[in-house]
């Protein structure tokens, strides 16, 4: 089911003509459910896809907001564990939007590949983006994963040739994550026509959808993106809304601003507003 059910979302937009909207939580940031309340308030705003932030103390491809966002959820002793029992709860109301665990190996390492991916595939996680994780070094978790049909969902640059990116695209399943910009989440957006050959390239070389993240922060950049791209990712300015609702002390309030924030880009990509 994991793999079909990010395969039937993308069908779907595409029958739509539109680009999917990717939308990033961190668990347990600014508390376990809360994080659920936000979960149900992307999808229920237009997010297509879920990715689903698991916290690690050394979060070296992310810029300060995510960061900051890990140690927060790590403050409040978030694991893996308490990631994967957030997603099956959210299973238990949706059986349609995919989720994607995003994160770092060494917490799936320390639990063990075939462990893992047996309890990620029972939580109704549909794949992983591992970042630290190279597609030198995942033959085994890919071989744990292909027993569960779990897709593993790798990354890609600007500065990935077209050599690379077969190896990038080895294996993988689900999307490609292409990285619009060099540097950490959170950094400046790219030009949509700076990046359109690459992209392009990623498609054609994968024959997976493209989806592009890093930068994008409203509906406008959203909008420009996904003339270029099969989905865009928004993360940095999710993880914001919990950061701000964290200083005011008004925790309750974040699922309905990320809510917000997602109705804001789903309409942008649906084209209900000018772009």
């Amino acid at each position: 089911m994991p793999t079909s059910r990010i395969s039937m979302r993308f069908d779907k937009v595409k029958a739509e003509g539109r680009a999917a909207l990717v939308t990033y939580i961190m668990a347990g940031d600014p508390d376990l459910e809360t994080s659920y309340d936000a979960l149900c308030a992307v999808r229920d705003n237009g997010a297509d896809i879920i990715e689903l932030g698991a916290p690690f103390t050394d979060p070296m491809a992310d810029g300060p907001a995510i960061q900051k966002a890990a140690l927060r959820a790590l403050a409040n002793k978030t694991s893996l564990n308490d990631v994967l029992a957030l997603a099956k709860r959210f299973r238990e109301t949706d059986q349609e939007t995919p989720i994607i665990l995003m994160g770092y190996a060494n917490p799936i390492h320390t639990m063990g590949y075939e462990a893992f991916a047996a309890s990620a595939a029972e939580a109704g996680i549909d794949g992983t983006i591992i970042v630290d994780l190279p597609p030198e070094e995942d033959q085994p978790i890919r071989d744990a994963f292909a027993a569960h049909d779990l897709s593993v969902i790798r990354l890609a640059t600007p500065t990935t040739h077209e050599a690379r990116m077969a190896t990038v695209a080895e294996g993988a399943s689900g999307f490609l994550y292409y990285v619009a910009v060099a540097g950490v989440t959170g950094a400046g957006s790219a030009d949509p026509e700076d990046i359109r050959a690459g992209v392009e390239m990623a498609q054609r070389v994968s024959g997976l959808p493209v989806c592009v993240g890093f930068g994008i922060k409203n509906g406008e950049q959203a909008a420009a993106m996904a003339k270029i791209a099969d989905g865009v990712v928004v993360g940095s300015a999710f993880v914001e809304q919990a950061r701000l609702a964290t200083v005011a002390k008004t925790p309750q309030v974040t699922a309905e601003k990320m809510g917000l924030l997602a109705r804001e880009l789903s309409t942008a990509l649906k084209g209900d507003v000018p772009a």
